[in-house]
């Protein structure tokens, strides 16, 4: 027999780690004491040194109830609020656009080198657990700036920026009930959209001449009404979006090619190197309703002979955590991967409260050589 046995104690965050107020300038919610009326919203933001006029509560408070030992009920209320009119200055397309482009003729770079960008689901308009616009802006500079990093560390000699989809918030993505949590008009998610994936496309052009721009629908982005999809699948403000970029490089001799799916199909494939070695299958990701399953749609789509078929490479969105998965073969023997992109977002609040999982944002980057089997490796600036 075992002796002196003792279960392990149980480890529980302490409380103080749990905060009742949280702002992080544009945005915040807040959890009051127990009280057995009904408090003033208004009147707590102004205990705590937020102006009436600058700031409003939103959405609908939540609420609990219990009865005290002496039979006295009381209630706990946890409300949202946000700042009216948040200070920021959003980039009109047209007035990033008509600063020109100007290029380089000489560029020192890896013929044999392409660097794939995953691009996806910055939601834009988004509010949420992280903030609003002006967070999303802050978290879309410092990935910037690492990407800077990267290619002047791997100097490909191609680029593929994949738009992967859920660019914009949307409203009518799940039948309306954004409202209360978007801080841009629709008009302002495209713009202010646009504005950064062309300045995102203009900083590649100065370390490759040889860029590759691919859009794909995805739920947020496609034309809904309450909830329900309409048009083709290319009814699309990604696609949208993609060929407005296309207008913009045309009119600046910016040497990218763009590419987006057929108008019925949500998804396409690219040859990197045209030789039939990395072939880059690319959809959203809500074709399938969990990240396990994406699997079994990406291999029924050879039996469909779907674009996507005869990937070696399948990268994705939508399901906002980053996974790397190792499936099946190619048909020289070697390993096909599906690369499950990183969000870009705000953050999932709903997702967050119900399976207490949060996803980590950030740009999920890899490189491809021309001629050799890609093992896996990826980077998440």
């Amino acid at each position: 027999m075992l002796d002196n046995l003792e279960p392990a104690p149980k480890v529980e965050t302490p409380k103080e780690y749990r905060p009742a107020f949280e702002f992080d300038g544009n945005e915040g919610w807040a959890q009051l004491p127990p009280t057995s009326g009904v408090p003033s919203f208004d009147d707590f933001l102004v205990q705590q040194g937020f102006d009436p006029d600058e700031f409003e509560v939103t959405g609908t408070p939540r609420t609990s109830r219990w009865q005290r030992y002496d039979g006295e009920w009381l209630s706990s209320y946890r409300f949202t609020f946000r700042r009216k009119l948040a200070n920021i200055d959003l980039p009109l397309l047209y007035s990033v656009a008509k600063k020109g482009y100007k290029p380089k003729k000489d560029f020192r770079t890896h013929s044999e080198k392409a660097l794939v960008i995953l691009w996806s689901d910055l939601q834009v308009g988004k509010v949420d657990h992280r903030g609003g616009v002006e967070a999303l802006l802050s978290r879309v500079e410092e990935t910037k700036e690492k990407l800077v990093a990267l290619l002047k560390k791997e100097k490909p000699a191609k680029v593929i920026f994949v738009d992967l989809g859920d660019t914009v918030e949307g409203f009518d993505n799940a039948g309306g009930n954004q409202l209360q949590s978007n801080d841009l008009s629709p008009m302002q998610q495209v713009d202010l959209a646009t504005t950064l994936a062309w300045e995102h496309l203009k900083l590649l052009a100065n370390y490759s001449s040889d860029i590759v721009y691919a859009s794909v629908g995805s739920n947020h982005c496609q034309w809904r009404v309450r909830g329900k999809q309409q048009g083709t699948a290319t009814d699309d403000w990604g696609i949208h979006i993609g060929r407005t970029l296309a207008r913009l490089a045309k009119e600046t001799e910016m040497p990218i090619k763009f590419y987006e799916p057929q108008k019925h199909d949500e998804s396409l494939a690219i040859d990197i190197f045209d030789d039939q070695f990395h072939i880059l299958g690319i959809w959203h990701g809500h074709q399938s309703p969990r990240p396990d399953q994406v699997p079994t749609w990406w291999r029924q789509q050879a039996f469909g002979k779907q674009p996507v078929g005869d990937a070696t490479i399948g990268v994705s969105g939508h399901f906002h955590h980053l996974r790397v998965l190792e499936l099946g073969s190619t048909s020289r023997g070697s390993s096909r991967f599906w690369i499950q992109a990183s969000t870009m977002d705000n953050g999932s609040g709903w997702w967050r409260l119900r399976s207490g999982e949060d996803s980590v944002p950030g740009l999920v980057t890899f490189v491809l050589d021309k001629g050799v089997d890609f093992t896996g490796t990826v980077y998440k600036l």
